[in-house]
C-alpha cells in the first residue's frame, strides 16, 4: 500500500468569516433527496482499562451494510459532537451521501465520548476523562479501542479484520489521541484524520513527533490540519506542533 502523509494549513481566514457571515456547509453535509439514510444506535460503555468510567457511544451503520461482507470502520472522538445532525461535522450525513456516490465504501461509524467518573455523592462533582484519555502518550486509549469497543461492536456486527479498512479522527485533543492511537496500533487502524490537533505539552504530546523520527515508519495513511491561528498559549503552538508531526513523518517516509 502506498503510504503517504497529507498536511494542509489553512493558511487564509475566508472572505466569508472576515465579513461576519455564516460558513455555509457544503452539498454533501446536507440531506439529499433519495439517499438511504443509515441507523444511529446510542449505547454506554464502562471500561475495565480506565476503571469506574462510563461514556456514551454511538454506531452509526450505513443502510447498504450487509451481514454478508463485512464493513470498514471509522471510529471518532467526541462522538457525541460529530455524530449529531444538526452544527459543524454531521457526519452521518456525510457518510450516507458519498456512500450512496460509491465515493466511500459501506462503513460503520463508531463515534466515542471520553469517560466520566461519576460522582460519588451529590455533594461531588463528576470527573472528567478526557485530557487524560486524549492527550497522554502510549497505547492505552488505543489498547481501549482495540480491546474493548471494537470487539464489542464486532459481536453486532460484520466488520473487517483488515487494518486498511479502519480509520480513526479526532478534532483538537481527539486529533492527537487518533495519531497517538493509530502510532501505538498501526495493527489495528491504517488511517488518520487529524484536525486542528493537539501536539503540544498538554500531557507531553509535544514530543510525538520526535517519536515518529526515532521510529520505525507505519503502513500509515495521515491527514493533518491547521491553521496559522490556531492556539499560542502556556502548553505551546498548534500550529508549529503540526507542522513537526507533518516534519517528522515527512522524515520517516509517509
Amino acid at each position: 500500500m502506498r503510504r503517504i502523509a497529507f498536511f494542509v494549513f489553512l493558511v487564509v481566514v475566508s472572505a466569508a468569516h472576515l465579513s461576519g457571515e455564516d460558513y455555509v456547509l457544503g452539498p454533501d453535509s446536507q440531506r439529499e433527496p433519495g439517499v438511504p439514510r443509515g441507523t444511529i444506535t446510542q449505547q454506554t460503555w464502562t471500561s475495565k482499562i480506565y476503571p469506574g468510567t462510563v461514556r456514551d457511544y454511538w454506531i452509526y451503520v450505513p443502510a447498504q451494510y450487509s451481514a454478508q461482507k463485512p464493513a470498514c470502520v471509522m471510529v471518532f472522538q467526541d462522538g457525541g459532537g460529530m455524530v449529531a445532525e444538526t452544527g459543524s461535522w454531521r457526519a452521518p450525513i456525510v457518510f450516507d451521501n458519498l456512500i450512496h456516490k460509491g465515493e466511500l465504501p459501506v462503513t460503520i461509524g463508531v463515534f466515542i465520548n471520553p469517560g466520566v467518573l461519576l460522582a460519588a455523592s451529590p455533594n461531588q462533582q463528576n470527573r472528567y476523562n478526557r485530557s487524560y484519555e486524549y492527550d497522554a502518550l502510549g497505547d492505552r486509549y488505543a489498547r481501549f479501542l482495540a480491546e474493548e469497543i471494537l470487539p464489542e461492536v464486532a459481536k453486532h456486527y460484520s466488520i473487517s479484520n483488515d487494518p486498511n479498512d479502519y480509520a480513526i479522527a479526532g478534532a483538537s485533543s481527539g486529533g492527537i489521541a487518533a495519531l497517538n492511537a493509530a502510532w501505538n496500533r498501526s495493527d489495528v487502524f491504517h488511517r488518520v484524520v487529524s484536525f486542528i490537533g493537539s501536539y503540544t505539552n498538554l500531557r507531553g504530546g509535544d514530543t510525538l513527533a520526535a517519536r515518529i523520527r526515532k521510529t520505525e515508519p507505519k503502513p500509515l495513511r495521515v491527514f493533518l490540519q491547521d491553521g496559522r491561528n490556531d492556539q499560542d498559549i502556556y502548553a505551546g503552538n498548534w500550529f508549529l506542533g503540526n507542522e513537526e508531526v507533518f516534519s517528522a513523518l515527512q522524515y520517516v517516509g509517509l
